[in-house]
């Protein structure tokens, strides 16, 4: 699906979204990879971070004005579908999951190049981490696949272990939650940190 997606801002100007893009779920965005003509749009969603699921490095330009808008940048390294097809690592789905289902992050927009195949893996990850069943699962990847639907990729997602990941969602509930005075903040060693500067966080 390649449509863009047009809005007006309270000045009246175009705001064009990237192709493919789509709410995921509240505070959650899926689509390719952005351009500045999509600045206006992003700048909209009041982003606070991006999930990128490329290896190559993210263009200056777009670096700059996600610094700007204080957006912080997750890149996940998973390589494009090679002949033969490598499997995707699991232990990257897991990363970006961590990083997906974490509040702290949100609003967050998901990506790769097309918005499409690496994208839909993870977007069918979370899935089933919500309990989809799998014919739902699969018939959201291939809304965005189209004809390009690659095995490689729900193979991915169907042996995707789900029970990881809910241990660490439990174990955030835990954190979270905690006893004395710091119960209402996450007891996490980043929690301090100020926000960096958008380079790329390799997980």
């Amino acid at each position: 699906m390649c449509l863009i997606m047009e809005a007006d801002d309270h000045d009246g100007c175009v705001l064009v979204a990237p192709q493919n893009f789509s709410m995921v779920e509240n505070g959650v965005y899926r689509s390719s990879f952005p351009k500045p003509e999509h600045f206006g749009f992003l700048t909209a969603l009041n982003l606070r971070s991006i999930i990128y699921l490329c290896p190559e490095p993210y263009p200056e330009e777009i670096l700059k004005f996600y610094e700007a808008n204080n957006i912080r940048l997750f890149q996940f390294a998973i390589e494009s579908q090679k002949d033969p097809p490598t499997p995707i690592p699991e232990d990257t789905v897991m990363a970006a999951l961590r990083v997906l289902v974490d509040v702290r992050n949100h609003p967050i927009l998901i990506h790769c190049k097309a918005g499409k195949h690496r994208t839909g893996c993870l977007v069918g990850c979370l899935r089933k981490v919500q309990n989809w069943c799998w014919s739902s699962v699969l018939e959201e990847y291939q809304k965005y696949a189209g004809s390009k639907c690659r095995q490689r990729d729900m193979k991915c997602i169907e042996t995707f272990d789900t029970v990881s990941l809910r241990q660490c969602l439990l174990s955030i509930m835990y954190r979270y939650l905690g006893y004395g005075p710091n119960r209402k903040r996450l007891l996490y060693g980043e929690e301090n940190v100020q926000t960096p500067k958008p380079q790329a966080t390799n997980v």
